[in-house]
This record gives structure tokens, sequence and C-alpha cells, in this order.
């Protein structure tokens, strides 16, 4: 009777190690860059499934003034972005990784733009600053040990603040998520 529970009790703590190990990472901190930006993020661990990825950055914008008139602008983004590792369990019972928070996540996206400064090569553009909340679906995979990329999508809403001498059509309009970026993990 004493093997008996002992080998159930080496069970027990040996599934209950197992399954505790299947969770999003405590803390993941790496820079991406995309076509249009580059970003420096950290993920934080809110439960297994759940981690709040906070992220400072520059958005790529373009600008025309006429037809044949394009230029790149740059400006400040603050991203506030809790997401959903859904899938993490299915990886594992596959042998594949989700260290790093390697999976598919369902986010909502909240990018803040402010006004502070516009990096182009025009001192004439004046930038409207704009608040979105984007429902997303993504993936992010990793080659290596520290390389990764990241791709989604994502529809929502966007709202304009509106400023002195600015005439703006509507304050509010439909944003869309579309990235695809490559980054670093440290």
């Amino acid at each position: 009777m004493k093997k008996i529970v002992f080998v159930l009790s080496l069970n027990f703590i040996f599934f209950q190690s197992f399954s505790q190990s299947i969770s999003v990472e405590k803390s993941v901190f790496a820079v991406q860059t995309g076509f249009l930006g580059i970003w420096v993020h950290n993920e934080s661990r809110l439960s297994d499934d759940f981690a709040l990825r906070t992220e400072l950055g520059l958005d790529a914008g373009i600008l025309s003034d006429g037809p044949n008139d394009f230029g790149f602008a740059f400006v400040a983004a603050i991203t506030l972005e809790p997401r959903w590792y859904y899938n993490l369990k299915r990886r594992v019972s596959k042998n594949k990784r989700i260290d790093k928070n390697t999976g598919n996540f369902a986010s909502i996206k909240t990018t803040y733009h402010p006004d502070w400064f516009v990096i182009h090569d025009d001192n004439n553009i004046n930038f409207v600053g704009d608040l979105s909340i984007i429902p997303t679906y993504g993936i992010r995979r990793h080659i290596g040990k520290h390389f990764n990329y990241e791709a989604g999508f994502g529809i929502g809403y966007v709202r304009y603040f509106k400023k002195d001498k600015v005439i703006l059509f509507d304050e509010s309009d439909v944003a869309v998520n579309l990235h695809l970026r490559i980054g670093y993990t440290f």
C-alpha cells in the first residue's frame, strides 16, 4: 500500500509540474522592426494564457502633397495590448515551441499616437494625434534562440484629437492593423 501511495504521489507531482510549465513567459523583452517602423516591447505574464504587451516605438506613415510628391514620416507610438495565447497546450502536445511566447494570439491593441514630434524633412507638417482600439489576430514564431517574426491583422476604431486650425471631416474612423515584423528577443 505504501508503494502505491508513493507511486501515485510521484505521478501527481510530475503531472502537476508539467501542467504548470505550459504558460506564457514571465517577462519577454524584444526589439522589432518592419516596413512601417521600429518598436521596443515587453510582455509580462498575467496568467497562464494571457500576457500584457507594452510597447514604445516609431510608426511610419506615407505622406502625399500631390500626385508626384510622396514622403515618409515617423511619429511616436505608445501601445498597450493584452494578448491571449490560446494554443499553447496544443503546440506542446505536437512538440512545438512555446518559449518566448511563441504561438497564436488574439489581442486588443490600443495605440496612442501623441502629437509630440514628427520626424520628416518638411517642417510644415501638422500631425493630429489619435487613439486606436483594434481587435487583432496574430502569430509569433521564433527562429533559433533570439530571432522572431510576427504577423497580425485586425480591424477596429480610431479617434482623432482635433487641434486648433485643423479641419477634420470625421473625428473617428475605421482603423486597420496589418503588421509583419522581424525582431530580436533578449
